[in-house]
């Protein structure tokens, strides 16, 4: 990605940096070009340390973090952040190994049609006990087997002085 600033700096030799730096301020163009040398020593930096970075995670066999792979440059002497060993590594497409399996809970019948969102998010009513919304929790017992619970909630018209009256919670049992 190219920033503005680049592009002033392509095109000073043609036109004013006055008329390019129109949608941006001059003083921090000159405050960007001061920054070169900076940032391309940097990007050095980041390239050496993207190896070491390359190294520990090849001798775990690829199973490392940025937490573990952190860990070991320091063990080695290496004065680094995990932040920016994060950063290097989402740069450099370096990823350790996720052993936790995501747990899928539900299955959708694909036959089955979509049911319809009828509050569309608006959880008003004008008057007490017009709009009943549920949640459905599975509560695991012994055995293996799970049992739902089943609460409603009624959305209250009743006002006050402080504004609407919040959802009053209504067992369902």
């Amino acid at each position: 990605m190219r920033s503005h600033f680049q592009f002033v700096d392509d095109h000073r030799n043609t036109y004013e940096v006055k008329r390019l730096c129109q949608d941006v301020n001059r003083s921090s163009y000159y405050e960007w070009l001061a920054g070169v040398e900076a940032r391309a020593t940097r990007q050095r930096t980041d390239r050496i340390l993207a190896q070491e970075i390359r190294e520990v995670h090849g001798e775990s066999g690829g199973a490392y973090g940025s937490p573990r792979v952190t860990a070991e440059l320091r063990e080695k002497g290496r004065r680094v952040n995990e932040k920016r060993i994060a950063r290097l590594m989402r740069t450099f497409s370096i990823t350790g190994i996720r052993l936790r399996r995501r747990v899928r809970t539900t299955v959708p019948d694909p036959a089955a049609s979509p049911v319809p969102h009828l509050f569309q998010r608006d959880f008003t009513a004008t008057e007490p006990g017009r709009k009943y919304m549920g949640e459905i929790t599975y509560l695991p017992l012994t055995g293996g087997e799970s049992s739902i619970s089943r609460p409603c909630w009624t959305a209250s018209a009743a006002r006050s002085s402080a504004g609407p009256s919040p959802t009053t919670w209504v067992p369902a049992w």
